[in-house]
């Protein structure tokens, strides 16, 4: 009976910590077939007021920068690397350098050559770091499926 009124309250515990998780973003996905063969793929992030994600582009040493990995497919190669809007630049103290991150909301892409005109899917994950003035959240992943229409 201990055991099982242990196990309750490990239960209610863990549902207590998962809902205390802070998210400060919200990732939407799209696509956009610009010929039979090509396409791009829309990831935006939005941003809650009062935080930011960092850039592409970041230095080591520094926060955690905003990258994507994209899974390897038949259907699909990439063209080039992700492309980022220009990012606000900034000194922080924190890093001790300067970084690039974004605030609101923010687009990035990636140019997409597709082996045929049929229906493709690209799939991958996503890495980025949340920070406002006063504290970092740690890193994130996100998985992400982007179907590609004919």
């Amino acid at each position: 009976m201990k055991r099982i009124l242990l196990a309750v309250i490990a239960l209610a515990l863990s549902f207590g910590a998962k809902a205390q998780i802070e998210s400060h973003v919200k990732w939407s996905y799209a696509a956009k077939r610009i010929s039979p063969t090509e396409a791009v793929v829309f990831l935006k992030a939005t941003i809650d007021d009062k935080w930011h994600i960092y850039g592409l582009d970041v230095k080591d040493g520094g926060p955690i920068k905003t990258s994507f990995t994209f899974a390897p497919s038949k259907e699909y190669s990439l063209v080039g690397k992700p492309i980022q809007p220009t990012p606000i630049k900034k000194y922080e103290s924190t890093f001790k350098m300067d970084v690039t991150y974004f605030e609101k909301s923010v687009v990035f892409q990636q140019k997409i050559k597709l082996k045929s005109a049929n229906a493709a899917t690209v799939k991958g994950q996503l890495e980025y770091m949340t920070c406002n003035d006063q504290k970092c959240l740690p890193p994130e992943d996100v998985d992400f499926t982007i179907p590609l229409g004919k």
